[in-house]
């Protein structure tokens, strides 16, 4: 019994700590055993569950509709990007006009999901990256940056899936990736700061470097009014 509260305090320490065990999106092999339609089925019965639990009254006209609601929200938007089948195509092309500085593309919105409460984390990610021969359509980076921030997260964990991905996209050590984001765990439960942002960073090749990093941080700052 003391064993079993002990874990249980260990656990909590490390969701309210926001620490994450893996680097790696933790997914059961038999994930994509059921459809999407059979895991909204089963989602809807236990939202329901759960309202009936809290005492809500589910023959109300307003609450109804709410787990079947829930239940498409996580499977088809909050946690869309679970699914490897929606994972963008990111088609490159060669860089012919041979430019050699780097590339940034800065306030790309960001919204996730806490994995230890399941609260929103909204804020901005800043990508940029230096050519070694390639380069990848503009969107294409805002949809990796939504492909991996739509599932179960840790800023940390999503600032290094989305460097890593487009390392491989584009061949190249020499990308980097800052985030600021809101942690609605943080902001609107526990502690309850508002006012409290997260900052997460990965750097990888060239950026690693004092002057590489300094130029990338500086144009981040650069405030964009048109």
């Amino acid at each position: 019994m003391k064993l079993d509260s002990t874990l249980e305090e260990h656990f909590d320490d490390l969701g309210n700590d926001h620490v994450s065990a893996s680097e790696q999106t933790p997914i059961r092999k038999d994930a994509f055993v059921l459809s999407e339609e059979e895991k909204v089925g089963r989602i809807r019965d236990n939202v329901r569950e759960i309202m009936l639990t809290l005492g809500l009254d589910m023959e109300d006209d307003s609450l109804s509709g709410t787990p079947d609601r829930v239940a498409k929200m996580y499977v088809k938007e909050l946690f869309g990007g679970l699914n490897p089948k929606k994972k963008p195509k990111s088609s490159t092309f060669e860089n012919k006009y041979k430019y050699g500085e780097m590339l940034v593309e800065k306030n790309i919105t960001v919204y996730s999901t806490c994995e230890h409460h399941l609260l929103p984390i909204v804020g901005r990610a800043h990508i940029a990256y230096i050519s070694s021969g390639t380069v990848v359509g503009l969107s294409k980076m805002n949809r990796i940056v939504d492909y991996f921030a739509k599932r179960p997260q840790v800023q940390e964990r999503l600032n290094i899936q989305i460097v890593k991905e487009l390392q491989k996209v584009l061949g190249t050590k020499d990308v980097a990736c800052v985030i600021d984001a809101k942690h609605l765990c943080v902001n609107s439960r526990g502690i309850r700061d508002v006012d409290s942002s997260t900052v997460t960073a990965e750097y990888g090749g060239k950026f690693k470097e004092d002057a590489t990093r300094i130029e990338f941080l500086d144009y981040i700052k650069m405030e964009t009014n048109f």
